[in-house]
């Protein structure tokens, strides 16, 4: 027995990505954050009691941007 698919039908719910950023652009205004208060620094020698697996370490020596 042949089947032949049916036209797929576009239902509402469907949108385009155009028409998501569109949507997402036009109610962006609407939710504003206020602006907090900036994070304090800490220094790196109160930092302690972190423990960095060495294969997790070496990742990250390994790339250029962080290590070489």
């Amino acid at each position: 027995m042949t089947m032949y698919p049916a036209p797929r039908e576009r239902h509402e719910s469907e949108l385009s990505l155009a028409q998501l950023r569109g949507d997402g652009a036009r109610m962006a205004p609407h939710w504003v954050a206020p602006a907090g208060p900036d994070p304090v620094r800490v220094s790196p020698a109160s930092i302690h009691g972190v423990v960095v697996p060495a294969a997790s370490a070496r990742l990250i020596d390994a790339t250029a941007e962080y290590g070489g």
